[in-house]
Formats: structure tokens, sequence, C-alpha cells
């Protein structure tokens, strides 16, 4: 035990425990060794009677004690509300990258002699950065806690971003973005498991729509402040701009926000009292467990986003569905160039107004989520006062998703015939609406329904749903000018809306059998026995 872990424990009268203390409160114990004591040992926890007798082989399993601080489901509403706003805004700055450089086209193109070509690179590397990300942070997440993969990843992408703003050569710039991004995913992954973390599904909902706002919401801002910022003060301004954000919420995230990952933190106690104690303890989480090492243990996790994603039919289909629904989203970076600068003669400020249409349906998304959530309280009260538990089956979140997968192709189909240059301009923003109110209500439906299925695996869940859904998001702008050539604004702009009406059936056919379909996934079934578990303690 080192002479910090000694001071931090005697000051706690660890060495002198008085019998009388058996229970601690959040109250009691500092913000400040809430974010940086992971096991967190107070008197309480090391005199806990655990079960088992303390041996090799009859280990104590430790387990959350009466008001746990470390317990993340414990902690007080305002400090999950924080949480909760400091992941939404994560994600919300890591999408909000990827567009910003969107909305200086001509600035970049102009300065640093680059191709359209090359130019549409630096945004879908940036989102292949996305794709390929998640396979590490996520895992690596699990394993090691969320805390220490945000601090790394986020102070990796702030400099990057920073990097970005001195590119001198396009080629540089499209490379710092590609592992700008990279770093960035663990903002789109880890935030959903933290949630899971820190609510049970009756009080998710809420948080998981503030979270998958970020995704849809950072995008469609980037291109106004891009724009703007680009034509006045120079498209390096706007690169600063991101750097000056993600290292503001890196700072931010570092102070306030704790570990949450409850095996990982069960594991780390079990660890801490062992060798204050001398006697076995273990994570009765993990009780059922073989001994692995930390390599192997993360072979396990690195290859368990694709199991999901190839093996569990609902991530299969649900991330396809997101996917062909984001890269829609991003191909619009290519759509209002053409159809609101080149058809309609917008400079790119003006033309980066084109989205909030979008902003407005994301709004309402929210807005609806919200009520939603409120009825879905209702119902877990209406289960508990018939006698059951008050818990739902996860098909209970995809009602929003089944309103916002009629929505899409609506306005889809909406768009693509009134953007011709003697329709009024109010029409194709306008068509926008139900297109970001469906987009974000499907993205919030499926999100909350992985995570309530998947549990344990939440960031894997989301993982394998964010890689397939940024492959989709870095191709689809590489095709738009051609497909936008050769079809015309008209056609061309159909085509997301005849596959956003083929997936339409998705979330009907989840409400319908999902509970059949869950029982025979192996991830799907082995996360409702951990939730049973973490019930029970």
């Amino acid at each position: 035990m080192s002479d910090t872990e000694r001071t931090l424990y005697e000051k706690d009268e660890l060495s002198h425990p008085h019998p009388s203390t058996q229970t601690v409160t959040n109250s009691k114990i500092t913000y400040v060794r809430l974010v940086l004591d992971q096991p967190l040992i107070t008197p309480a926890v090391l005199n806990h009677q655990y079960e088992g007798s303390g041996t090799h082989s009859d280990p104590y399993l430790v387990t959350w004690i009466e008001g746990d601080p470390r317990n993340a489901r414990e902690w007080p509403q305002g400090r999950k509300l924080l949480t909760t706003i400091i992941m939404a805004m994560l994600t919300l700055a890591a999408s909000f990258v990827s567009s910003t450089y969107s909305g200086c086209r001509k600035e970049i193109m102009s300065d640093l002699n680059a191709s359209e070509e090359v130019f549409a690179l630096g945004l879908s590397l940036y989102v292949l950065g996305f794709a390929l990300g998640p396979l590490f942070w996520a895992p690596l997440g699990e394993l090691y806690g969320r805390q220490i993969i945000f601090f790394i990843t986020y102070g990796a992408f702030t400099g990057f971003n920073a990097g970005s703003a001195g590119a001198q050569h396009i080629y540089s710039l499209v490379i710092l973005r590609f592992f700008a991004g990279a770093f960035a995913a663990s903002a789109l992954t880890n935030p959903g498991g933290v949630i899971a973390d820190m609510f049970d599904a009756t009080h998710r909902g809420l948080a998981m729509a503030l979270f998958a706002a970020g995704p849809f919401m950072g995008p469609v801002l980037g291109p106004i402040v891009g724009g703007f910022l680009g034509e006045t003060h120079g498209w390096r301004w706007a690169s600063g701009l991101t750097a000056i954000f993600s290292g503001a919420l890196w700072i931010i995230t570092a102070v306030f926000v704790p570990e949450t990952h409850a095996p990982f933190l069960l594991r780390k106690r079990a660890q801490q009292l062992s060798k204050l104690t001398g006697h076995s303890y273990r994570s009765k989480l993990e009780a059922d467990k073989s001994e692995k090492s930390a390599w192997s243990e993360l072979a396990v996790s690195l290859t368990r986003p694709w199991a999901l994603l190839f093996h569990e039919p609902i991530v299969l289909l649900l991330s396809l569905y997101m996917s062909i629904t984001y890269g829609t989203l991003y191909m619009f970076f290519g759509v209002v160039p053409i159809v609101f600068q080149q058809y309609r003669g917008w400079g790119e400020g003006q033309g980066g107004l084109a989205f909030i249409g979008i902003v407005v349906g994301v709004v309402l998304a929210v807005l609806s989520s919200i009520l939603y959530q409120r009825r879905y309280r209702r119902m877990v009260q209406k289960v508990k006062a018939s006698g059951g538990t008050g818990s739902l089956p996860p098909e209970a979140r995809l009602p929003m998703g089944m309103i916002g997968a009629i929505a899409m192709p609506i306005g889809l189909t909406w768009f693509a015939w009134t953007n011709y240059p003697d329709i009024h301009w109010m029409a194709s923003i306008s068509a926008c609406v139900p297109f970001g109110f469906g987009m974000v209500l499907v993205f919030t439906s499926i999100s909350a329904y992985l995570v309530d299925t998947y549990m344990a695996f939440a960031a894997s869940a989301l993982a394998a749903n964010v890689v397939m859904r940024s492959a989709f998001a870095a191709a689809f702008p590489l095709f738009t000018g051609y497909m936008y050539a050769g079809l015309g604004i008209h056609w061309a702009s159909m085509i997301p809306a005849f596959l956003t009406l083929a997936c339409a059936p998705l979330p009907f056919l989840f409400y319908k059998w999902g509970d059949r379909i869950r029982a025979r996934g192996k991830y799907a079934a082995a996360a409702q026995d951990f939730r049973k578990r973490m019930e029970e303690k």
C-alpha cells in the first residue's frame, strides 16, 4: 500500500473503523474523491459482511452496499443530470466537428488548392474514423473503465483538431481529420454505456433522448457555424473553434465525470480490498467467470462488437436501418451545396441555414421523446400496481421509432419534389422538418432498445452500430455529386426516400416479435440474465 493510499484511508479512519459506521451516503463523499478514487473503500465497505469465506477457493463476493456512493444508480438526480448533459455535449461536439469542415468548402479548396474529390475525403475520412474508433474504445471502456478512455481520447481529439487548424496542405488536413474522427468516436459509444450505468430502464428514456440528439444536432449546426465563420474569419478560425470546443469539454469531463461502469468498479474494489486485508475478494458480477489475463479479456472485448453485429439479428438489422438514416444525413452535406448554392445561388453561410429545417425536426423529436417518457413511467407504475416488478420489455421503447419510420420517407419525398429553383425555398427547408423529426425518433428509439436489450454489452452493441452507420456516412458523400449529376436533383433525392421506406417496417417487426428474437440471441439472453442479477443486488 503506497504512502498516498495509506494517508487517504487513514483520513477515512479505515485503520480504526468504528463499529457503528455501517453506512455512508453520497453526501459524505467529496466530489473530488468520487472522481479520483475508483475503489472508494469506506469503513462501511471494509466492514460489510460479504458472502464467502475470504479464501482463494471461496472468496468474498463484493457487491454494492446500501447507499453506496460508488454505485451510479444511487447518485442524486442532479449529478445524473449533469453527467447526462456532459455526455450529450461530448457526442454533439464529435459530430459538430465532422460537418464544420463542409461549411468552409470554398475557402479550404482555394487556400489549399484542393480538388472537389480530395476535399470530400476530409469529410469521409473523419467519419471513417468514427467507424474504426469504436472497435477499440467501446471494449477498452468496458475493460478498463470509461473514465480513462474519455480522458485519453478526448485529449487526443482536441490535439488533432488544433493540428487541423494549422495544416498547410490538404493531405495533412485530411489525415489529421481522420485521426480526430477516430479518437472522437469514443463519444459515440461510451456515453450510451454511461447512461445505462446511471439509469434503470424506467428512467433512461429522457437521458437517451438527450444523448441521441447529439449525433444529429452536431452535424446540422456544423455547416451553419462553419459557413459563416469561414466567410468572415477564414476556415482556420472555424477549425480553431472546434479545438477550443473539444478542449473545454475535455477539461469539464475530466473534472466532473466519475467512473460509472459497475463491473469495472466492483473489480477494482475487490482488488483493493484484497490488498488491504490480505483476504481474497472478487466481484460478484464476475463470480462465475474464470480468471483471465487483461490481454485475453481485451481480445474477447475487441471481437464482441463484430460478434454482436453478425450473430445478433437485432443489432444487424437495426444498425443497417440507422446506417441508411445516418448516411442520408451526411449525404445532405453534399446535397445542400448542389440544391441551394448551385441551383439557387446562395452563399456558403446562407446555404448552411438550409439545415435549420433539420434542427427544428430534431428539437421537436426530443420534446416528443420527453412526453413519451412520461407515458413510459405511467406504464411502469401500472405494472407495479398490478403486482409486477415494474420492468417493461425493451419493445416498449419502439413506438416512437415507429412514428419516426413513417415520418422520414414522407419528408425525403417532400424534399425531392420541392427543390426546383422556381419553388419557394421554404418548401424544401420545411420538408427537412419531418426528416429530422423522424430521424431522431428512430435513432433514440433504437438506441434505447439496444441498451435495454444488451445492458452490460450496451457499449459493444452501440459500437457495432456506430461502425456500420459511420461506414455508410463516410461512403454517401463520395457518390452524392455523381448521383445528382446522373439522376438530377429530384430522382437522386428519391433514392434515400426509397431506402428509408424499405426499412420502415423494422420497428414494427421488432415490436411484434422482438421477445422471440431476443430469446434466440446469445448476447441478448445473457444481458437479460445480467439485469436480473443486478436487480437482485
